[in-house]
């Protein structure tokens, strides 16, 4: 019954994981403790289970924080994509490619810092073992996406200069008046000049042979997914998909969508359709190609890609230029345990792997590394040109793949959330990721989610906290006592715990105490599905 390790449907080798080791947001020696396994073949269903119970994944190696007591707890967290409200920062980094890609200028703002979700010290996965047995793997931290700001002027200088000399006011001119006053004069003219063609439009008695605004749906629901995907395969209409994708922003606002405003902000995907339209000094373009197995777009591209990867980890993250080689690159961003797989609830793209690659006039100038499983779009990793920075990158992809999450909704209703990794309360330079809301925060210890304005007050008493506040509530999928139920492998041969128990002799060690800790940190669904290798 021997069969090749990849024939398995799920195959994970458990290790006791890194215990006291150097921390990379406190800077402590010793304090940051996980668990870890090597998965081997994994299923989007059992994936999605894990990121569930708090796992993450860097390559093929999947990690868990030991949440009381690592020096810095993560928690998982995710947004909440269909009721997502876009900031005033965040409107105007996506003004600034409007106007970069339109006319090739920018705002003349200071540009913020620059996080995307997924910025946190994932460990690298040194070295897959060649043969089954038991590792301990380390972990190799990485310096945040933080990137510096524009230089200029300090405050301090800009108070030390002299006012320049005026007259003062022009008496003869009319006096100053506030921008919103004139704002909300120009939208009564506006409304009144279009309440006046509507009517001249019944008055005539005209008709068209279809509205207006589903010929707009129709026109803003083109390929959302990414702008290089055929959007013929789906079980949708193009119409259909863009009112059910509209209809969120309606919804945020408690409005029918015949019943919108007229001067309603722009949406999150008005903003996107703007970046596709193609017809200014630049173009932008979002592939979505999938990186596990790879496609052929993939491979096509590899060779730049790594080299954009080597860059941005050089110049961003200060790494001497041997480390991130192609073997280090594949390890950690394109090698997936993840089993690509299309059906019937899955979205046109199917489930799996991919990179979202970011291409400005033919050069590609960032890439996000994405998980696309049955319930949410999971952020892996970002990395960008440098030269772009004045872009924000981070951010800009950061609100791509939440509109992204959105059109996927669209064809999978089950998908709906977007996970950002992990949130770091105890290092203030992690807490942006709360600005992607609503946000949910995971309870380490019942795996609820729990809203993280609830959560945020607790931390800053406790930086662990039993985030769920119901003390009664239970982890309801934890594997208890009977072990004899989970599925193992010994010697190729699948088989459940008990019966490798019994075998007697080497093979009937008593491994109890591992596989008690696995089962509780994967849970009891996960550990009935998933084959856990034994020597």
């Amino acid at each position: 019954m021997a069969r090749e390790v990849g024939a398995w449907e799920v195959l994970v080798q458990f290790s006791r994981g890194v215990l006291g080791a150097h921390c990379g947001y406190c800077g402590g020696d010793t304090g940051k403790w996980s668990s870890g396994m090597w998965a081997h073949a994994l299923t989007v269903h059992d994936y999605q289970d894990l990121v569930d119970r708090g796992w993450r994944r860097s390559g093929e190696y999947l990690y868990k924080p030991i949440m009381d007591k690592t020096c810095c707890p993560q928690y998982t967290i995710r947004c909440q994509v269909l009721d997502y409200r876009l900031s005033k920062s965040q409107k105007k980094i996506l003004k600034r490619m409007t106007m970069y890609l339109a006319n090739g200028d920018i705002l003349p703002t200071e540009v913020p810092m620059d996080e995307h979700p997924s910025a946190c010290h994932m460990p690298h996965p040194v070295e897959k073992p060649s043969q089954l047995d038991t590792v301990i793997v380390g972990e190799v931290d990485q310096s945040d996406r933080a990137l510096p700001k524009i230089s200029g002027p300090s405050s301090e200088e800009k108070a030390k200069r002299p006012p320049k000399p005026g007259v003062g006011a022009d008496p003869s001119r009319p006096m100053a008046r506030k921008a919103k006053d004139l704002r909300r004069e120009r939208r009564m003219l506006k409304q009144q000049k279009q309440g006046g063609m509507e009517s001249g439009d019944q008055a005539s008695g005209s008709s068209q042979p279809e509205s207006s605004s589903a010929q707009r749906l129709s026109a803003s629901s083109a390929p959302f997914l990414s702008d290089g995907l055929a959007s013929d395969a789906g079980a949708l209409s193009n119409v259909e998909k863009g009112m059910r994708l509209a209809g969120l922003s309606h919804r945020q606002a408690g409005q029918h969508p015949e019943q919108q405003a007229p001067n309603q902000p722009k949406t999150l995907e008005d903003f996107v359709s703007e970046h596709k339209a193609g017809d200014g000094k630049h173009k932008l373009e979002v592939r979505l190609v999938r990186s596990s197995p790879p496609s052929s777009e993939f491979l096509a591209s590899f060779p730049v890609s790594y080299l954009l990867y080597k860059r941005y980890q050089v110049v961003v993250h200060k790494d001497p230029p041997s480390r991130p080689s192609q073997e280090q690159f594949k390890r950690f961003l394109c090698n997936s345990p993840l089993k690509g797989e299309y059906s019937a609830a899955s979205p046109d793209v199917g489930y799996g792997s991919f990179h979202q690659q970011y291409w400005l006039d033919g050069r590609l100038i960032a890439v996000g590394v994405l998980d696309i499983l049955p319930r949410c779009l999971s952020s892996v990793y970002l990395y960008y040109d440098p030269d772009f920075a004045f872009l924000s990158m981070g951010i800009y992809s950061a609100l791509r793949e939440v509109a992204f999450t959105r059109q996927l909704y669209t064809q999978a209703p089950a998908l709906r959330y977007y996970y950002m990794g992990f949130y770091i309360h105890s290092c203030p330079k992690m807490r942006y990721k709360v600005q992607y809301g609503p946000a949910d925060l995971l309870c380490p210890e019942t795996y609820a989610w729990v809203p993280a304005p609830q959560c945020l007050p607790k931390l800053d008493v406790n930086k662990y906290s039993r985030l769920n506040a119901d003390a009664s509530a239970v982890d309801e999928n934890h594997p208890g006592d009977d072990l004899a139920h989970l599925l193992v492998l010994y010697n190729f041969h699948p088989m459940q715990y008990g019966h490798y128990q019994q075998l007697g002799g080497e093979a009937g060690r008593d491994d109890d105490e591992e596989v008690r800790e696995f089962a509780r940190l994967v849970g009891r669904a996960c550990a009935e599905r998933m084959l856990l290798y034994r020597q």
